[in-house]
């Protein structure tokens, strides 16, 4: 009944009720928590949570904070306490310190934790960050992979470039899965007839990116209906929705080194113009294709002809780019030696297998393969001759869309043909090539930080993988001229 201030403190009236309902749901669902070994399955969870509250309104902190904390740890129970750590380790600020402390506080009373509670306290290193941009100028996909305590994960971002840059989609999946991720994705696109390229991104820039494609979606969403915490729980694809990911991508990002400038501006409601370039705002430079040095696709200039002799020999020097210390070969090849068999002969010359697409990129074009991508000029009918005319040109060489070895080449010398010598030949290099499928240059790296450590949980693993009884087989810093030298001479 009413009291004489109009006020009730019935259960339905003060609340205490519903709290009660949420709390025993949350508990429930903390069951869930006691099965599971992987602490990112408790973060998706926790994301859950966390961004279903957002979305019921502006004081669902507090709300979380003030009350809901405070009610799961009075339950005393094991599965609130993972819930806690569930909600801490994705939740910034206030809801976040407070759940932890919460936490803490059950487990000093003697409330066992769960098994993967050290382990998601253990650091985060993230690498292989990755844009990749398509030429028709509609979406860009930032990728990277993170990695806590032997285990890893990928993030793919897609970003909507005609949505004012805005997060259209975030996937997570296991980091081994990636490359493969992004080598369907080139071949999708390139069954519609479009091409992509990808660009390494330090961490700072990654993160700006990626936070800006956040704020976006989120300026975007403001004005959505709230949702009803039960029906965000009951996803009917029984999959996270994207505030839960795009939560648990802030958590991650948060790990990484803090970009040096602002956030990108967003237009607000009553601009006119939110176009192109509000997008090349968002990620500076725009989205350039291809290398800035090389120039817009001019006249491929003809063929050598029988009447002007035999072809010179051209030096050129290979360099993996983006590897420190750098990784290169330099070789002799005649001048008209047709691209696609100058693919075989990088192949040979790192030691890749050519189980993977390929494209030469020019000023004149792009050519490759007939399989790679109907965009791409026909590779077999060209010569090195023809798109690196001079001295000093430069083109480009990508192998492998999904771990993305960018190489480029560059014309030193032209010379004169030896008639003793057999051409192609190696004439010098630095470093043996990074093994194939490693995952790209930060795959790479990763791979030799792990064979360093013998304590590191992937050391055996990685061991077998490369089919060597201990690390020091695996020789990073070897080159074998001869070697090399032998596995040209065997090409056809």
């Amino acid at each position: 009944m009413p009291d004489t201030q109009g006020t009730c403190d019935c259960p339905a009236c003060s609340g205490a009720d519903g709290l009660g309902m949420v709390v025993g749901e949350l508990t429930t669902n903390g069951e869930l928590l006691l099965t599971i070994d992987d602490p990112m399955e408790a973060e998706v969870l926790g994301a859950t949570l966390v961004s279903a509250s957002d979305l019921i309104g502006e004081d669902a902190e507090e709300a979380f904070t003030q009350g809901l904390v405070p009610a799961l740890e009075s339950t005393g129970a094991v599965e609130a306490l993972a819930t806690l750590l569930a909600i801490g380790s994705v939740s910034p600020g206030r809801l976040g310190a407070a759940a932890n402390d919460a936490a803490d506080r059950l487990a000093e009373a003697g409330i066992t934790r769960p098994v993967w509670a050290d382990e998601l306290q253990a650091p985060v290193t993230a690498d292989g960050f990755q844009r990749l941009d398509d030429d028709q100028e509609t979406a860009s996909i930032l990728v990277c992979s993170f990695h806590r305590a032997g285990r890893g994960h990928a993030v793919i971002i897609n970003v909507d470039r005609n949505d004012c840059g805005a997060a259209a989609d975030v996937l997570f999946l296991d980091a081994d899965k990636l490359p493969e991720a992004v080598e369907t994705l080139h071949a999708a696109a390139s069954s519609e007839g479009v091409r992509i390229r990808a660009e390494n991104l330090s961490p700072e820039e990654f993160r700006w990116q990626a936070e800006n494609a956040l704020a976006a979606r989120a300026v975007h969403d403001a004005g959505d209906v709230a949702l009803n915490l039960a029906e965000f729980l009951d996803d009917e694809d029984d999959s996270p929705a994207y505030p839960a990911l795009a939560m648990l991508l802030r958590a991650r990002l948060a790990t990484l080194p803090e970009p040096g400038r602002p956030p990108a501006p967003h237009p607000t409601d009553d601009e006119d113009d939110i176009g192109p370039d509000l997008t090349r705002l968002l990620i500076p430079g725009g989205f350039e294709l291809a290398p800035s040095d090389v120039a817009p696709s001019a006249a491929l200039p003809a063929k050598r002809k029988k009447a002007a002799g035999p072809a010179p020999v051209y030096q050129i020097k290979v360099v993996l780019r983006g590897t420190k210390p750098p990784i290169w070969r330099r070789l002799e090849v005649p001048a008209d030696i047709r691209l696609d068999r100058l693919h075989t002969v990088i192949q040979a010359a790192f030691g890749w297998y050519d189980t993977h697409l390929h494209v030469f990129e020019t000023q004149y074009g792009s050519f490759s393969s007939p399989d790679a991508d109907p965009g791409y000029r026909a590779e077999a009918a060209v010569t090195l001759e023809q798109v690196v005319p001079t001295a000093n040109d430069k083109i480009f060489y990508t192998y492998d869309f999904g771990d993305s070895w960018e190489h480029d080449i560059l014309l030193e010398k032209v010379l004169s043909p030896d008639p003793t010598v057999r051409y192609p030949r190696c004439t010098g290099g630095r470093r043996a090539a990074p093994p194939e499928d490693c995952g790209g240059i930060w795959g790479y790296a990763e791979l030799l930080q792990v064979l360093k450590d013998p304590d590191h949980p992937e050391h055996d693993e990685k061991l077998e993988w490369l089919g060597v009884d201990n690390a020091v087989e695996f020789a990073p810093e070897r080159f074998d001229t001869v070697a090399v030298n032998q596995a040209l001479s065997a090409i056809p």
